[in-house]
């Protein structure tokens, strides 16, 4: 048979090339550095003593195309070093970044830098989810493209990311609307259909009337009309295709409890898929006693009790009354609104081969989302009730043994198991004969990924009159979009008037038959795109096993909290899958989860009208704003950015005022990354992280300068005072290395630990000039300090370092001085910290008032005359209660305190 690509013709392989093409142009090229007068120690070997504006752009100038270069130069996987797999969820390519892209990828640079200073095998991939109805609505309205559309898109946004410096692994890029992409997106699809997981039947559609095509949920607008011809909308029963995930339910539920806590998303996946404690069974539908073809499958909460159906409930708005069946007119003719109404059409249950009776319920709806349900009096008030009001005769099944054991009764050879014997037996049993079985809940739905529209994953479907729906061979994947010229958003989908795509022959029997002209859900290509990564470049199958169980499970994952119930189900689902295909050896897809909040900016809108204003319209001379024309009032409130609400802000503008270093502290200093960011440069966040660098560059520029004085530094010139003065900045930076990389690996607070750093920053600042000059300490906990703000700030960081590193008369010789800071090891805790101290810093109160601590040999800090005796002849004792009358002292040698009470 003539393979696919072939068939479609020159037009789709033309624009598979351009793809290529195009995204082979946009790969990362070496940014030049802009003409500027020489100023920082890069470029001078002078260290520039004032970190201001100018310094600022020149050292990022300088250090962006090195740091680019430097993380890009990754070495080949190596499998006996650990990896780290971090991966943020890969953007649709809406032709601009927004400040959520921002903060979501700076996370994950940050967590990808700090993770490679560690030592792991690091990879942070990047991708383009580059199918989806914006694209087509850009065809109808403009006349671009698709495929143009999204290549000037990703172009863009490339170039808005290498602006920003993210450190992704762009070797691995993947883009899902190529065709080396989605071929493998067509694969596991087949191999979805030939485990008959996934099926076509009836669902209802938005239908547009005027313009006879199906419309989205998002071409709806809130008065229920078509967002382009403006009529009212309808619903319209047309075949779809459907991913049978309440198949993996039952097994996806119990999956959670062996992961880590999400922060509330474990609930949030739970609460979906529901309580997996019933499922659905097949039947064959009769009508006056012969066989119609038609097959329904109804839900059950009590499965062990299948032998005890009486009847089999369906709504007023199910497919069988409204969609294509044979046997619409039947039930129409025999529906009375507001009654149960008892049909002529029966179903032969395919497990029991029992034969009930349809009802139509008198409900509008059922619990959650069924539209059909098995009534079985044994274990249904309700269904009881049904079935003597309408004369149904039924078989009790459950008997209640006079211990209080429930136990099946009247079921064949289900007959005296217990109830929980009879569930498991009666579900692997439909299970084995293809019929249901699947333990569920009644509020998950089967996955609808049917799509009558063009720029989409196109699905490997033949339609063929004599062998009926056919499998397109592997051998003929991809099956590739054909090149579309004319959108007009009306009619059916574009791929109908596509004669020679459409039309082919049947892979089985070879006479004419057609292709299917949906495409699929765009959740598909997003549900399995982080195993890609682990082998993105592979043209013989989707990945290799061995790289996707080194790789796999993704270590920390990334991305907004609207994701975290539907594409992280379906995600899980398509790892589920391919586990039980043995394409991989991990179930789960994800080990951490990290769901960040959005950034939020104030809006302002008529309170009458609810119209939206932008910022210069508004007059805030007065108590209150009012609008700068009427003098109307305004509705303050934060909101998440957004175009149309007028509070966006574009972060190449604030790359160019703030510059990157600031922005990422900013992002990451301004609130933990699960909660929303209420955005106001002028807050005390923005000034901050701007102040802190600036004493970051003090403390290099401290450290030079006593290093250059001409006094050579000699540690025992030090003096007592001095040298405990020097130890308290190693316990600092000991304390400070521990939390913040625990920040970093468990709780993922980069505001918090910031402020740590902060606070070693500080302790530095406040050191004494001889300190500077001959301690070894301080000299060592700035150089961590630099290192531990690296990931975070790479650019000030790297200049920094290249200032220490080429400090004369240095003290420290265990850091790597010839390397980069983006390439030192870690921080670790000196192990001298981690043994029991020789001393004791015991807590000085006089008269409940903490004033400050004296330091105590630990044989002695349980002794009160001891310590009473070492803290009066010590300097504090001296100052604070030498010629005072101590009227009683406590000590408390389990919070090393000592109170003292005198005469005031």
């Amino acid at each position: 048979m003539q393979s696919v690509c072939q068939r479609v013709g020159t037009c789709s392989l033309c624009l598979n090339r351009q793809l290529n093409g195009f995204l082979g142009l946009i790969k990362w090229q070496t940014q030049r550095v802009p003409v500027c007068i020489r100023t920082i120690y890069s470029e001078t070997g002078k260290w520039e003593k004032n970190y201001g504006l100018e310094t600022r752009k020149r050292v990022e100038n300088w250090w962006f195309p090195r740091i680019k270069d430097q993380f890009c130069r990754i070495s080949e996987t190596d499998k006996s070093r650990p990896k780290f797999y971090v991966l943020s969820m890969f953007p649709y390519p809406s032709g601009k970044l927004h400040m959520g892209h921002v903060r979501v990828y700076t996370i994950s640079d940050a967590v990808a830098r700090f993770q490679k200073m560690r030592g792991m095998q690091v990879i942070n991939p990047m991708g383009w989810d580059a199918f989806g109805l914006p694209a087509e609505n850009a065809a109808v309205e403009h006349g671009l493209h698709p495929a143009s559309w999204t290549q000037s898109n990703i172009q863009h946004m490339r170039e808005q990311f290498d602006a920003l410096g993210l450190s992704f692994t762009w070797e691995r890029e993947i883009t899902t609307c190529l065709p080396e992409y989605y071929k493998w997106t067509q694969y596991l699809f087949l191999k979805l259909f030939e485990a008959g997981i996934v099926y076509q039947k009836e669902a209802l559609v938005n239908w547009d009337p005027v313009d006879q095509t199906v419309l989205a949920n998002e071409q709806v607008d809130d008065n229920g009309c078509s967002w382009r011809s403006g009529a009212k909308v309808e619903e319209k029963y047309l075949k779809q295709w459907f991913i049978k995930t309440t198949a993996y339910a039952k097994a996806m539920f119990d999956a959670l409890s062996d992961l880590p806590e999400w922060y509330g998303i474990k609930e949030m996946q739970a609460n979906w898929i529901g309580d997996c404690s019933g499922c659905s069974l097949d039947f064959l539908l009769k009508v006056n006693g012969k066989v119609t073809g038609e097959k329904v499958a109804a839900y059950t909460c009590t499965p062990e009790a299948i032998y005890g159906a009486s009847h089999l409930y369906i709504l007023p708005a199910h497919r069988l009354l409204h969609g294509n069946s044979c046997l619409k007119e039947v039930f129409q003719r025999e529906f009375i609104q507001g009654k149960d109404c008892l049909t002529s059409v029966t179903a032969v249950n395919l497990l029991t081969n029992q034969e009930i009776p349809i009802v139509i319920s008198a409900k509008p709806n059922f619990e959650n989302f069924l539209n059909t349900k098995i009534g079985i009096p044994s274990t249904s008030t309700e269904d009881a009730t049904v079935a003597k009001n309408l004369g149904l005769s039924f078989t009790e099944v459950i008997e209640t043994l006079p211990n209080g054991l429930e136990k099946v009764i009247n079921s064949g050879e289900f007959t005296s198991m217990t109830r929980q014997e009879a569930l498991k037996a009666v579900t692997q049993q439909a299970k084995n004969k293809g019929i249901g079985g699947d333990l569920t809940s009644d509020k998950l739905r089967d996955w609808l990924i049917s799509r009558q529209r063009y720029w989409g994953t196109p699905i490997p479907i033949i339609h063929c009159q004599t062998c009926g729906t056919v499998s397109v061979p592997y051998e003929d994947l991809p099956v590739v979009l054909p090149n579309v010229t004319t959108f007009t958003g009306k009619g059916a989908s574009p791929l109908e008037n596509v004669p020679e795509w459409v039309n082919c022959s049947c892979p089985r029997c070879k006479a004419a038959a057609r292709r299917e002209t949906d495409t699929m859900d765009t959740f598909v290509d997003s549900a399995w795109y982080y195993l890609r990564y682990t082998d993105p470049h592979n043209t013989e199958r989707p990945f290799n096993n061995a790289l996707a169980d080194y790789w796999m499970p993704v270590d920390l994952y990334i991305g907004g909290k609207e994701h975290a119930v539907m594409h992280l189900f379906y995600a899980r689902f398509f790892s589920h899958f391919c586990h039980d295909l043995k394409m991989t050896k991990h179930k789960e897809p994800f080990h951490k989860l990290l769901v960040q909040g959005l950034i939020k900016n104030q809006t302002f809108r008529l309170t009458t009208t609810g119209q939206y204003l932008k910022r210069e319209e508004i007059d805030f001379t007065g108590t209150e704003p009012v609008h700068l024309k009427t003098g109307e009032k305004i509705q303050v409130t934060w909101e998440k950015m957004s175009k149309s609400k007028h509070n966006g802000i574009d972060p190449e503008e604030l790359k160019e005022e703030y510059g990157i270093d600031t922005i990422r502290l900013y992002i990451l200093f301004a609130a933990p990354p699960e909660q929303d960011i209420l955005w106001d440069a002028k807050t005390d966040a923005m000034p901050g992280v701007q102040r802190w660098q600036t004493r970051l560059w003090t403390l290099v520029t401290k450290l030079i300068e006593a290093r250059t004085s001409g006094t050579v530094p000699n540690p025992e010139l030090l003096s007592e005072k001095q040298k405990a003065e020097a130890r308290k900045i190693w316990e600092q930076k000991n304390l400070v290395i521990s939390e913040v990389t625990e920040y970093f690996t468990k709780d993922h607070l980069f505001n918090a630990a910031i402020s740590r750093l902060m606070s070693l920053s500080n302790i530095l600042h406040q050191a004494s000039q001889p300190l500077i000059l001959h301690s070894a300490e301080f000299e060592d906990a700035l150089a961590t300090l630099c290192i531990m703000v690296a990931p975070m700030a790479p650019h000030i960081a790297s200049e920094m370092w290249k200032g220490l590193a080429h400090t004369q008369n240095k003290l420290c010789t265990h850091h790597n001085w010839d390397a980069d800071v983006l390439h030192q090891s870690w921080p670790k805790i000196d192990p001298k910290y981690l043994q029991p101290s020789d001393v004791i810093e015991m807590s000085v109160l006089i008269n409940n008032k903490a004033c400050g601590k004296v330091s105590v040999p630990q044989q002695a800090a349980r002794n009160f005359e001891e310590v009473h005796e070492l803290v009066l002849q010590s300097e504090l004792g001296i100052r604070h209660l030498q010629g005072r009358t101590i009227k009683k002292a406590f000590l408390s040698p389990r919070t090393a305190l000592i109170n003292f009470l005198v005469q005031e």
